[in-house]
């Protein structure tokens, strides 16, 4: 077996992109450079390292995940070899941040200025991610972090508490309920409940209500956030919601009203995640310290 660095890296930027092309692309050569790289490495173990799927990229078969670990370990190993002794900051590298789309807004650009402030020889790669993909995508090594709810996580996560949040009630303005300094969830059920599609989001909204005994017709699921506040600002219905913009309009321009929760609910934690069974670099660690400081001095979402 000949494995040479330069094939671990096409490997390991196959994983993170999902496709040879965009393997190709972030690595500035051509695309059959990097299929050539990969069936060679394949050829040696004389097993498959990815599922090849027409018009959906490439995910890891088992054997590839653990073959993906190696080489991103031996990869960082020969970068901090590399810098010993040399003037170049002690961190360096690539660091890909997976974000919980509703999150990633709010907090991604922010966070990812003050690490580059600290760190400037990290380069940060950004990707929306869903609850269903985020985990995914670490155990596959696409991500190296993950920024998102506390929700759905296999156990062997490691969870970094960022912040904790309150729900709140989204009405449209005039809403019968609009006027009042608090609402609570028996009062919300009375009305169509608004949820995004997301399984594990949906899910855990409704469970807020049937730990109460309530039983919300949730007619309507959206695809995003945004529109989820603009079917409630147009009247559609009502919603609970978690996080809230600076500026209570909808993307249509139409108010919003926000409410407290007048119900003791579980707070919403924000973490940073990632998979134990994974290596963790050097800049990823360096991420979570500046995360845990930037979040630390900033009054998320207050009223």
């Amino acid at each position: 077996m000949s494995l040479t660095l330069t094939q671990l890296r096409y490997l390991v930027a196959v994983a993170r992109h999902g496709s040879v092309t965009g393997a190709a692309r972030a690595l500035n050569i051509s695309q059959p450079s990097v299929s050539v790289a990969i069936d060679a490495i394949e050829k040696d173990f004389g097993q498959k390292l990815f599922v090849r799927q027409r018009g959906s990229g490439v995910s890891p078969t088992s054997f590839g995940r653990a073959v993906i670990a190696k080489a991103r370990q031996v990869l960082a190993e020969v970068e901090e070899l590399a810098d010993l002794g040399s003037a170049k900051s002690a961190v360096s590298g690539e660091l890909v941040l997976g974000c919980f789309e509703d999150l990633a807004p709010y907090f991604a650009p922010g966070l990812i200025r003050a690490f580059s402030e600290r760190h400037p020889d990290v380069s940060v790669v950004v990707r929306d991610e869903t609850f269903e993909t985020v985990g995914r995508r670490l155990a596959d090594a696409a991500i190296d972090l993950g920024l998102s709810y506390d929700l759905g996580l296999p156990s062997h996560f490691a969870r970094i508490l960022l912040h904790k949040l309150k729900p709140h009630a989204l009405l449209p303005a005039g809403h019968a309920l609009a006027d009042r300094t608090e609402v609570s969830l028996a009062e919300l059920a009375a009305y169509p409940l608004i949820t995004t599609d997301q399984p594990q989001s949906w899910q855990h909204m409704l469970d807020l209500f049937r730990g109460r005994g309530l039983s919300p017709v949730a007619d309507r699921a959206t695809s995003s956030f945004e529109l989820q506040r603009s079917m409630v600002a147009n009247g559609f219905g009502v919603a609970v919601s978690y996080t809230r913009p600076h500026g209570d309009r909808s993307y249509d321009g139409l108010p919003l009203v926000c409410k407290p929760l007048s119900d003791p609910l579980p707070m919403q934690r924000i973490i940073l995640t990632y998979d134990t069974h994974q290596r963790v670099t050097n800049a990823a660690l360096a991420f979570v310290d500046v995360a845990k400081a930037w979040f630390a001095t900033r009054d998320i979402f207050a009223s």
